[in-house]
Order: structure tokens, then sequence, then C-alpha cells
């Protein structure tokens, strides 16, 4: 059974589950596993975004990786895209990323890239994961074999340029607003517009070590939308701690999510002859109303379980160019082999410049069905019986067939927290939110902790 990996890597409370002992231990696992059992001595590239522990845990990580012979490439306050980049375009053996994405600060994660810039398998992690808690170490280095720490924080200018080159167009004339979520887009986010040319305004962006996504980015979106709403900006961008997603904000203070950016992008790609086998991968999360919208124009839909390296998979298993996560993660896989907020913003907005149209044009692309979800705090060894319930899984059906085509339920276990979580979609606002809060109490009933 898997005891570290998460759905995005290790992740935990800092120094109280994700500890430097455990640090170390990851960064010396990861180096023999990810440069083929240490058969050459490896460059591994490692970033982070701004939260205190960073610096605690990349001492400890490098020093792991440093101990049995890899020598450490360190990028400093790096959005994730940005490593997955450069490992690829500088032909590292692997790359680890020390961000907690969307958490606040008491937290921190460790993920891991391959020799291109992808996100690991499970089988990959599962050999991390079992020399890690192997009674055996691994053989130490000594004299010229320990590896060294480089300084090249240099290298996020050659990210920015490559996010400047992926643009179709300059942005002079627009006026952009920025939420960096004081994380890891900071610096590099308003650099990059400004190299196209737009007027920005930027906000969130004086970490501390502490405010990383302290209601601002993009799981807080009222300031920015408030923003908005007083006028004078064209289109508004929200990151993530560690900017690999991000959600958008109309000249009228509407969010614009994860699918309705996904649906302008793929009408767009299509229409030019880039949207590969006219295809859009998503999560079975995403919104009915991006269906329909891709049935009007003729593309299909394939469907993932919850969690962008699960639409990685998709998209390189069917050689798809586009997918993504309504919580946006949006995947351009012929520029980036993850989820990438700015270079994500930048397509946005040479949309909307090209087109000659407003966000508010992005934001009614589609119609969005409403969607109602319940949380029910089920003890983590108690998920799997609720999943595998014979009557549960009766009820969501006749549930499904009651709604036909006008919606669906979905239950799923968290993969971070002791919840099972109730989601239900469909035209009948009254109708689902009835429904969900039955299946909750149900499963409540059932199985919560006083069943």
């Amino acid at each position: 059974m898997r005891k570290l990996f998460g759905t995005d890597g290790v992740r935990g409370i800092a120094n109280q589950e994700l500890t430097s002992d455990l640090a170390f231990k990851l960064g010396q696992a990861a180096a023999y596993v990810l440069a083929g059992e240490l058969s050459h001595k490896p460059n591994i590239m490692v970033g982070t975004d701004t939260r205190i522990s960073c610096d605690m845990l990349e001492c400890a990580l490098n020093a792991g990786l440093c101990s049995v012979g890899a020598d450490v490439m360190s990028l400093g306050v790096i959005p994730t895209p940005g490593v997955a980049y450069l490992i690829s375009h500088h032909k590292a053996d692997a790359g680890v990323v020390i961000s907690a994405s969307h958490n606040s600060y008491e937290f921190n994660g460790i993920k891991f890239f391959d020799a291109n810039g992808y996100k690991l398998p499970d089988d990959m992690e599962k050999k991390i994961e079992d020399f890690v808690f192997a009674d055996t170490k691994l053989p130490h280095k000594t004299g010229a074999r320990i590896g060294r720490i480089h300084d090249v924080r240099e290298l996020s200018t050659k990210y920015a340029e490559f996010l400047e080159s992926q643009a179709d167009r300059d942005l002079s004339g627009m006026n952009i607003l920025l939420d960096c979520a004081n994380g890891a887009a900071y610096e590099i986010a308003p650099k990059v517009f400004g190299m196209l040319g737009a007027e920005i305004n930027v906000i969130n962006n004086e970490p501390d070590g502490l405010n990383i996504n302290r209601e601002c980015g993009s799981t807080h979106m009222e300031g920015i939308c408030s923003l908005m709403k007083s006028g004078g900006y064209d289109l508004g961008f929200a990151y993530d701690g560690d900017a690999d997603r991000v959600l958008a904000v109309s000249e009228n203070g509407d969010l614009i999510d994860g699918d309705r950016m996904l649906g302008a992008l793929a009408v767009n790609m299509k229409k030019k002859g880039t949207l590969a086998a006219d295809t859009l991968v998503v999560t079975v999360m995403s919104n009915m109303g991006l269906d329909a919208l891709a049935r009007k124009h003729s593309i299909r839909v394939i469907k993932t379980a919850v969690g962008d390296r699960y639409v990685v998979e998709e998209m390189r298993k069917g050689g798809y160019s586009l997918g993504g996560e309504q919580s946006g993660h949006v995947i351009l896989r012929q520029c980036n082999t993850t989820g990438d907020g700015i270079l994500t913003s930048v397509k946005i907005a040479g949309i909307i410049k090209e087109e000659k149209t407003a966000a508010s044009a992005i934001h009614s692309i589609m119609e969005e069905y409403p969607q109602v979800m319940v949380n029910v705090k089920i003890p983590n060894d108690r998920k799997k019986t609720v999943m595998a319930d014979e009557d549960i899984t009766r009820r969501v059906r006749e549930i499904e067939d009651e709604l036909g085509d006008e919606g669906r339920m979905i239950l799923r276990p968290s993969g971070t927290e002791p919840l099972i979580r109730v989601m239900m979609e469909g035209r009948d606002r009254e109708l689902i939110d009835m429904k969900t809060r039955e299946m909750a109490e149900l499963i409540a009933v059932r199985f919560g902790e006083e069943a």
C-alpha cells in the first residue's frame, strides 16, 4: 500500500509530516530511481515556491541528492511548469518541485518530473517510496563522486522567453490585472505580460513566506473579481501558489473557470487546425455545459479520473494537444508537458486580442449547468467500502436514470482528506440539491464516524 505519494507528489504539514529527514530520503531515492540506479552522475533540477519551509526542505532534499552522487541545478523560486520546461530543454535527468500548490503556507510538498518533463507514473513513484521505507540504505558517494549544487536561477529568464515566444500576437492596448497569490508567479508573470506589451497592474506579489495563497490567488477569487468590477481592466488572471493553474475574470468581474478557458481554446484551435484529432481531454468533474459546447463544434471529449496527471497520461496515449481541469489546470501539450498558468493566460489574452472581442465573450461561451457538492466526513479506512457498496452504487444508478441526459451524480473519495465528495450536476438546481443531500445523508448514516 502506498504511504507517501498522493495525487500530486508527497504533501503534508512542513516539519511535522513532511520533515527534513523525509526530504533527505526522498532525494536519495529519487536520484537513484530517476537516474537509472545512478549508472552515471545525474543533473537534477530543483525549484521552489515562496513558502517559509522551502529553504529547510530544499537543503535537506539537496543533501540527499548530493549524497548519492547527483548534481543539483538550483532554480530558486520558479513556477512548477518552469521546472518541467527547463528539464527537457536543458537535458537534465529529472526535476523536483518543492511546493504545496494552492495549500496554505504551513503545508508543503515534493513532486518529481522525469527527464522529459512529465510527472511520474504510479509505478515509478512506488519504486521511490519502496527505497524510502527500505531497511537497506542506498550507497553514499565519497570523494570526487559526491554531488554539488549549482545556482542556475538565471534560467528562469529562459522560461520567460519561452512564454513570450508562445504568444500568437503582442498584447499592446490591453489592460490586464494579475493576482500572483504571493507565490511562484510573483516575478515572472508580470515580466512576461510586460514583454508582450500589455499594461499591467499586479496584486499579491509581495511574498513573505507566510502569505502564499492567503485570501488571494485562484482559490480566493473575491478580491480580483471585486477589483475587475471597479472598471478599467480588460481581463484579469489569478494564479495558484506554484502557478501551474490559473482562473480568469472578465471585464465585468465574472469568473472564467477552467472549463470555459478550455472551451475557448478548443474552439479556437479547431478553427486553426491545431486541435489534434479534434479532441479535448478533461476530467469527470468538468461541467456538462462543456460537453454541449463541444458537440456544437464537433469536438470529441474524452474524460479521465480527477487529477491533471491523468489528463496528461490520456493526452500522451492518444497524441492529443489540449486538456485540463475545471480548477484551471490547462495542458497545451504542444507547448509544455504540464499545466501552465502563465502560458494559459497568455493564450487566452491572445484569443481576445485576435478576435477583437471582450473577455465576457469567453465567460458566455458555454451554458454552465448547476453543480452541487456536499462533503461527507468518512474515516479514511472506510472510503473504499463506501465506493464498493452495492446499495450506494445502485442508488446512484437510480438517480442518474431519473435524470436522464439532464444530469449526473459522481461520488469521489478525497485524496488528501477523510471525505467522500458527493457531486451532482443538472439543469434543475432544486432537484439536484435535494438528491445530493439525500445521498450524503445515506452515506453518513451508514458509514460516517458515528455509524
